[in-house]
């Protein structure tokens, strides 16, 4: 497999370094030729000097035969254009990595569409992203978004008096958008069918839009618990899109943030959330805004030394989960010894949505739910596969679902007469012990 990566950044060498690992041949482009001599002795790839989207160094790296590239420079407009210039030379897939979130905002405008670009990653949403996959005190165990955000997956703790308990899912009057994708418990991991039901302590995984997951979520949580509390240090990107995850979910979510026009930015976008103006860094501050009570605090400031400070103060104060941000592998072996939960490396968390579009198959994207039990699937649908010779009702999936397909400009949540066609995306939800079954039905 060859993967062309454009800028030798600290994104762009730690993705190298990982391509590398797999024994998958990589060349770098840079327009700085010390980084570049830096990377070539460190790691065994190509390299080419100048910029991510001038055509004939793209022509030098073997952009025409690349099955990957990768557009992952500092710069989003040199990212989208580079990476639509690869696509037109006969790159087989680009990602492009963007910072400014109007480019994933696609209710104004569609960049990933006009720029023909397989998908837009953001190092900050995908940050904030495995923070609240660690929240697991509010009951959401995994929130991810496939389908150019059309289909929403949560993973969902069933409560004690939730309203769903016992009953047969059929009787349960669930909207078509919506699909109960697996129940796990210590006994059984299963897709389920219309006769099955959920118990208390189950782990249900739900699949649909994201308007109809926040009205049928409440059939599975227990509402009489309190909701928990959730305190986040550092009103920045990763610190809006976090809040902006909880706050789909029960967490009552408190934002604290030193600049007041972020503030205000934080409160016109999040009106459920409390946003205080106060320093993370100030003990007084941070007793004032009740970190003590919080049953998670997260830091996620832009300088580690910072959260990780602030992050110890919370513990001392009462704080009884701690999730931090950690940029730089120097403080690795400290973080357990400060009291420190959870460590989340936003350049690891880049690079493993990165490696989950490695491959020639039709699997775009993988995607862990419920610890290692299953996986979401983003599958490209081929001219002539056997998944597209017969209505989804007489297909033979094993132990999958098939609970989204996104076909031109809409994303849908399939019914069984519904049948897929090639050029679609669909997105699957598949039990590990049925994925070589699965994938010859897409190959």
């Amino acid at each position: 497999m060859n993967v062309v990566v454009l800028g030798a950044g600290t994104v762009g060498k730690t993705v190298a370094e990982m391509l590398c690992n797999r024994g998958i041949n990589v060349c770098v482009i840079d327009e700085q030729a010390d980084v570049l001599r830096r990377v070539s002795e460190r790691l065994d790839v190509q390299t080419v000097c100048g910029s991510a989207f001038d055509v004939s160094k793209l022509f030098q790296a073997g952009i025409q035969l690349a099955d990957l590239c990768l557009a992952v420079t500092s710069r989003d407009e040199v990212n989208l254009v580079s990476a639509s210039i690869a696509r037109e030379m006969g790159a087989s897939r680009c990602v492009a990595r963007v910072f400014n979130p109007i480019f994933r905002d696609k209710s104004t405008f569609d960049y990933q569409r006009h720029f023909k670009v397989d998908r837009l990653i953001s190092l900050e949403h995908l940050t904030a992203l495995e923070l609240a996959k660690h929240i697991r005190s509010t009951s959401v165990l995994a929130v991810e978004s496939f389908a150019r955000g059309g289909v929403d997956v949560h993973g969902i703790q069933v409560g004690r008096k939730a309203k769903a308990v016992g009953v047969p899912l059929h009787q349960l009057n669930l909207p078509q958008t919506v699909r109960v994708g697996l129940i796990v418990n210590a006994e059984r991991s299963v897709i389920p069918g219309g006769y099955d039901a959920v118990q208390p302590g189950d782990h249900v995984t739900l699949i649909g839009t994201h308007g109809e997951l926040e009205k049928i979520a409440s059939l599975f949580e227990d509402r009489a618990s309190e909701s928990p509390r959730v305190v986040i240090a550092g009103g920045g990107e990763i610190g809006l899109n976090l809040a902006r995850l909880l706050e789909r979910t029960r967490c009552r979510v408190t934002v604290m943030e030193q600049d007041p026009d972020r503030c205000d930015f934080i409160a016109e976008r999040l009106p459920r959330c409390t946003v205080l103006h106060a320093d993370v860094k100030s003990r007084a501050d941070l007793e004032e805004a009740r970190v003590g009570k919080s049953d998670v605090f997260v830091a996620c400031t832009g300088r580690d030394e910072e959260n990780i400070v602030c992050g110890v103060e919370s513990k001392e104060l009462g704080s009884k989960r701690l999730l931090t941000i950690v940029r730089s592998p120097d403080y690795a072996n400290v973080l357990e010894r400060l009291g420190i939960d959870v460590a989340v490396s936003p350049r690891e968390a880049m690079a493993r949505q990165i490696m989950g579009l490695v491959g020639k198959g039709p699997v775009r994207e993988r995607s862990p739910i419920i610890g290692d039990t299953a996986e979401v699937w983003e599958v490209e649908i081929r001219k002539g596969v056997p998944a597209t010779k017969a209505p989804l009702r007489d297909l033979s999936l094993p132990q999958s679902l098939v609970a989204a397909i996104e076909r031109g400009d809409y994303v849908k949540v399939p019914n069984a007469d519904d049948q897929l066609k090639a050029g679609d995306t669909a997105i699957l939800l598949v039990q590990k012990q049925s994925e070589a079954e699965i994938l010859k039905m897409f190959s």
